[in-house]
């Protein structure tokens, strides 16, 4: 049988991008493979590899996305053919196909034409590292790629699960200095937007104690700054930050309590963040009204608001997915602090922590608190003063919302429940930690975990934790030797 050497779909990914192939690409039934546009790379945590491409097989064109696997199977195993975001995939390009298979299946039934590029590369590029394993491709997507198999599955399971709980702890921590960071300000009665540098000596050496939490506003600006990071994802993270920072809980309670507060929140948020048109005399009637709606809402506020104002150029669109792009993400999030300040939220998941002891039971109820529909302008726009094509049904989803849930929620309330002694509900999330079935998905920590041969741990938010804390904090900063994965490769 033919050895196929062990090989990270990054470097695929790079051959497909670059077009490096020795000849002319065919499909298993003989007709030619032409590639007019390779398409874009996608960077979002899940759907095909590349997007927008064109190709031309025999007579006929094609216009959509490409998926890149490392062998035919991979398309099963990954789930693609239940996957609704792989249902515009045009061509499946495979490195083996052991039984010269002609297609693949979308989950809405479309055949895929399936092409094996084994043939069609030089074969060097499969087989380049240095035989005394210190050098590596620098396409290879981590070191001991070719290596993991070397490594028995209980000792890698023990050391994702370490490096999830190492990085769950490590957000609980971050989120305990920034709660350090609002009382000490709160004590001095200074706003945020002031303090552009590093804290004063004295914040460094005060002593905390539970007592200088008791302040709810503390928490509920906590809580708000972190779902608002969450909400930003990688791209909009900082930006959505600092929106939660200038329109702070303080400034939003002057909005006062009433049937017109939700619409007053996403008012307020949409333009101190800028991204509100500035163009004047816009159509009452029709889909620009919302605008004006906006503006009116505005001039209200202005008068109690005495903070800065961001600008539109601050936030990122650009390879962004529609989903994401931050002003719905801002629409979604003005409903989730609403209700952080009115409808108690801390308070409510507090008490379904305490309260519910089926976990599944339990993590679906509080979850399901952040997602959140999409209404009026949202329904049918992605941003302002161009109407979508389809109907937006959320503008939190059940994702997001995993995310949400993993990243915030957990590592917030285990924060909350130790600095109040309240240990035995501490011990709590961290077992919902452990435990925690994610729908979400992550690109790289699909390759990664890939690449180690433990794509099976990933459904526990624990292990796909303990994935990405491998790839940002030893893989990507080359620390192998730290490493207890790579103590056993490379000694």
């Amino acid at each position: 049988m033919e050895h196929t050497p062990r090989i990270a779909e990054k470097l695929l990914q790079d051959i497909w991008r670059t077009q490096n192939f020795t000849s002319k690409l065919k499909t298993f039934e003989g007709e030619e493979l032409t590639v007019i546009d390779p398409g874009e790379l996608n960077y979002e945590n899940a759907g095909p590899d590349f997007i927008n491409a064109r190709i031309k097989i025999g007579n006929f064109l094609f216009s959509g996305d490409i998926e890149i696997d490392k062998d035919y199977n991979n398309w099963k195993s990954h789930g693609h053919n239940i996957n609704a975001k792989h249902n515009k995939v045009i061509l499946h390009a495979c490195l083996t196909n052991l039984h010269n298979q002609f297609y693949v299946y979308s989950k809405d039934g479309r055949r895929i034409t399936s092409i094996c590029i084994k043939p069609f590369i030089d074969q060097s590029l499969l087989g380049n590292i240095n035989p005394d394993l210190n050098v590596v491709n620098e396409a290879s997507f981590i070191k001991c790629n070719f290596y993991a198999d070397l490594i028995d599955f209980e000792t890698k399971k023990k050391f994702l699960a370490k490096l999830g709980i190492d990085r769950f702890n490590r957000k609980s921590q971050k989120y305990l200095q920034r709660l350090k960071e609002l009382a000490y300000l709160k004590s001095l009665s200074i706003n945020e937007p002031v303090i552009k540098y590093q804290m004063h000596p004295n914040f460094e050496n005060k002593q905390f104690q539970s007592n200088d939490f008791m302040d709810r506003e503390l928490w509920e600006q906590l809580f708000y700054e972190i779902i608002f990071e969450a909400l930003g994802y990688s791209k909009n993270k900082n930006e959505m930050i600092k929106l939660s920072q200038y329109a702070n809980v303080k400034f939003l309670k002057k909005l006062g309590k009433g049937p017109e507060t939700n619409k007053l929140f996403e008012s307020a948020l949409l333009n101190i963040s800028g991204l509100v048109p500035k163009d004047k005399d816009e159509k009452v009637n029709g889909e620009f009204g919302y605008i004006n709606e906006l503006k009116n809402d505005w001039n209200k506020i202005v008068p109690i608001y005495d903070g800065e104002t961001m600008f539109e150029s601050e936030w990122q669109f650009l390879k962004l997915r529609p989903q994401n792009f931050p002003t719905l993400r801002i629409a979604g999030g003005s409903r989730i602090v609403y209700d952080i300040l009115y409808n108690n939220l801390i308070g409510l998941i507090s008490k379904k922590i305490s309260e519910i002891y089926n976990f599944d039971v339990l993590t679906k109820s509080i979850r399901s608190l952040f997602i959140v529909k999409s209404r009026g302008f949202w329904k049918n726009h992605f941003v302002f003063k161009q109407k979508s094509n389809i109907e937006i049904k959320y503008l939190v989803g059940i994702s997001r919302a995993d995310e949400i849930m993993i990243n915030v929620v957990l590592p917030f309330f285990s924060l909350y429940f130790e600095i109040f002694n309240r240990r035995e509900l501490s011990k709590k999330i961290l077992k919902i930690y452990s435990n925690y079935y994610q729908s979400s998905e992550n690109k790289i920590v699909s390759e990664v975990a890939d690449s180690l041969e433990v794509s099976d741990l990933l459904k526990k938010s624990i292990y796909a934790q303990g994935v990405l804390e491998l790839f940002r904090n030893f893989c990507s900063k080359k620390k192998c030797e730290e490493c207890e994965i790579g103590k056993i490769v490379f000694n």
